[in-house]
């Protein structure tokens, strides 16, 4: 309490800061006004799936660029394997929300079915992907922004964290109010890249196709592709290729997380969404690489060494445009307006593609939390009645990831798929032995026969899944994937010991078979005043302990100094108080041993009774003033929290300078509680 008052005037000014920044708080009754209806929740969940059309056609042609230019003429083929892919998994997942609607997505799919080891290493393998999800879409974000200014090139890491740090503050303000400001931009996004492919297609047909700004450049196979993606290095490379393209199915397992917050009938809007979000984002990549082959466009991850001109290596100063940025550069040549809108709009998106994750992972989170598997912290929602503690770790996470990897895309998105599709493997396979089970119980032919439907798609997404996984653990384990395993790891190995933790307190703390014993109160109660001085909050010490009616009462006081102590046994006498003082001996000038001593001198020889220690303490007006007073009573409180059968009371004086300082004039008294820290 002490603490609270003493920093009241900064915690006002903390206060307004935050409501300035995240708006005022919402009741709890006020929870189904922030439910999402479908064209709000589809570019609130879908961003990312569908910002993924913005570096997943990057990373393709980038990967077959090692092989030169033959082969990245068949980038549209692998594109149309990521599809296929795509296509599976949104149709597995739309049975996912149907059986599993409470929001618990993968992970509740896979405690339930697999067991709850399986429930943690998706929860784990999410988790992973979801910080991920923000690092790759921000660092993406970035370099398109730095692509069109030049005063950020070398400064994206910085850029991203200050986009990371926008980004929490609007999902702070909660998840509607976010997803309308969201909404926007991922529509027009959706615009842009629908009028690149009308424009981009009525001028291949026409014969009037500009070609991309890199076509005219040479690419030049690295050693050991000189006959291109023939033979095992060239089947391994599609595959690598392949694997980064399946980047484009992240986030569709958020909206397996985030059916809570879709408007009623959830699992019918949450599949709507879904089958939405795959149908758009299969024509977007399939655009975007049949564009790029058709306009000649090279993309490689040393263009300096990669790419030749004029049978030279490009300059050190020669900048790569992002693919969209080189297709809307070609396509609406003559038109810079349109190009610069579509460069921008896809910076953009790329940086609120980030917005699935800031749903899904603090969702997932708070149910992990009431699962006792994370801190219990997560589970509560904040006064804007979004997962606030979820949304900071979320932020944090990935600002560190930013930072340590220099904002570079290519080399996040080594580690970024690997958690995703542990999570769809396991998932599908819990969904299969769902229906299983189901299919072993239900006896209605119409039911049988759904369930039967419902087994052959999970079924067909574990085969799908299930190869991805293994195709991008062989490709990618040696590039940086091994770090998102072992991220994996170490989070399983967390959960699971946070989970054991709270198993053990519970277990101390149960009543056990006979709860009345948990009741019994203590033999004797040796209540116990420190005494500094003799002075007002002394005297209210000792009324409040007389007060209580212990069985034995006394006050102690340190000897520090012997002329104080002198003069304080001569006041105690004089006013003849009926309580008596002891004097501890402290030769080393301590204050805080002798008291422990004394203390627990007591409890070795009544083990059964209740030592209540009184402590005077100061309630201050300004925090500066906390500095100058309680120092002895905090750190002796302190090591008393430590000490069985030890009760600590403090007992506040308020001085002066409170005086017109709480701020709690014309507040209610539940608002005065929460200020004070009650």
């Amino acid at each position: 309490m002490e603490v609270g008052l003493a920093l009241l005037n900064v915690s006002d000014i903390a206060d307004a800061a935050k409501r300035l920044l995240l708006g005022r708080p919402v009741r709890s009754d006020h929870l189904g006004h922030t439910l999402l209806p479908k064209r709000i929740a589809l570019p609130v969940f879908a961003s990312d799936a569908l910002s993924s059309v913005a570096y997943a056609p990057d990373e393709i042609l980038l990967t077959l660029a090692v092989a030169g230019f033959t082969a990245t003429t068949i980038s549209p083929w692998v594109g149309l394997a990521v599809v296929l892919v795509m296509i599976t998994v949104v149709a597995s997942y739309r049975q996912n929300v149907h059986a599993y609607p409470s929001g618990g997505g993968d992970y509740e799919v896979a405690t339930k079915n697999l067991g709850k080891n399986s429930g943690v290493a998706v929860a784990s393998a999410l988790m992973v992907d979801y910080v991920l999800t923000v690092a790759v879409s921000i660092s993406s974000g970035a370099q398109y922004a730095a692509s069109a200014i030049p005063a950020l090139r070398d400064h994206e890491a910085q850029f991203a964290i200050g986009l990371v740090v926008l980004l929490t503050i609007a999902n702070l303000r909660g998840v509607k109010e976010s997803g309308k400001f969201f909404a926007v931009p991922v529509y027009l996004f959706m615009f842009a890249i629908g009028l690149t492919a009308v424009v981009g297609f009525v001028r291949s047909v026409s014969g009037n196709l500009p070609m991309a700004e890199s076509a005219g450049f040479e690419l030049v196979a690295q050693p050991g592709f000189d006959e291109g993606i023939m033979g095992f290095a060239g089947a391994f490379l599609i595959a690598r290729a392949f694997a980064s393209g399946c980047a484009a199915l992240t986030g569709v397992e958020a909206i397996s997380n985030g059916v809570p917050a879709f408007q009623k009938p959830k699992s019918k809007n949450a599949a709507t969404t879904l089958a939405l979000l795959g149908g758009i984002s299969a024509v977007m990549i399939m655009v975007i690489l049949f564009l790029a082959k058709l306009t000649g466009v090279h993309y490689a991850e040393n263009p300096h060494e990669q790419l030749i001109a004029n049978g030279q290596p490009l300059p050190l100063d020669y900048v790569q445009h992002p693919v969209i940025g080189q297709l809307a550069e070609a396509v609406f040549r003559g038109f810079p307006f349109a190009f610069y809108a579509v460069s921008a709009v896809t910076g953009v998106i790329l940086v609120l593609a980030a917005n699935t994750a800031f749903n899904g992972f603090p969702v997932l989170g708070s149910i992990l939390a009431k699962d006792g598997y994370l801190p219990r912290q997560l589970h509560t929602r904040g006064d804007r009645l979004a997962f606030s503690n979820g949304i900071l770790t979320l932020a944090a996470g990935a600002i560190i990831l930013i930072w340590a990897f220099d904002a570079q895309v290519t080399r996040l998105i080594q580690l970024y798929i690997v958690g995703v599709f542990v999570s769809f493997t396991l998932s599908q396979l819990g969904m299969v032995r769902h229906w299983t089970d189901g299919l072993r119980t239900e006896t209605d032919p119409k039911v049988r026969a759904q369930m039967g439907r419902s087994r052959m798609v999970n079924g067909l997404g574990l085969v799908m899944t299930g190869t991805v996984l293994i195709i991008v653990l062989l490709t990618k384990f040696t590039h940086g994937a091994w770090i998102a395993l072992l991220a994996m790891a170490f989070l399983f190995v967390l959960m699971k010991a946070i989970r054991k933790h709270y198993d053990v307190v519970s277990a101390e703390l149960a009543l056990g078979e006979d709860p009345s014993a948990s009741r019994a109160l203590p033999s004797r109660v040796h209540a116990i005043v420190l005494v500094s001085k003799l002075h007002k909050p002394t005297m209210r010490a000792i009324s409040y302990a007389r007060a209580s009616r212990p069985n034995t009462l006394e006050a102690i006081t340190v000897g520090v100094d012997a002329e104080d102590i002198a003069r304080l046994t001569a006041l105690w006498e004089t006013l003849d108080l009926p309580v008596p003082l002891r004097v501890l001996d402290s030769p080393f000038r301590e204050i805080t041993r002798p008291i422990l001593s004394y203390v627990r001198s007591i409890r070795r020889e009544s083990p059964r009774d209740l030592v209540v220690v009184y402590i005077p303490e100061y309630v201050v007006g300004h925090w500066w003033e906390q500095l100058l007073h309680n120092q002895s009573a905090l750190r002796l409180k302190g090591r008393l929290l430590f000490t069985p059968g030890v009760v600590v009371a403090s007992v506040p004086w308020q001085l002066s300078s409170t005086k017109g300082q709480t701020g709690l004039e014309g507040t209610s008294y539940v608002e005065k509680q929460r200020r004070i820290g009650y």
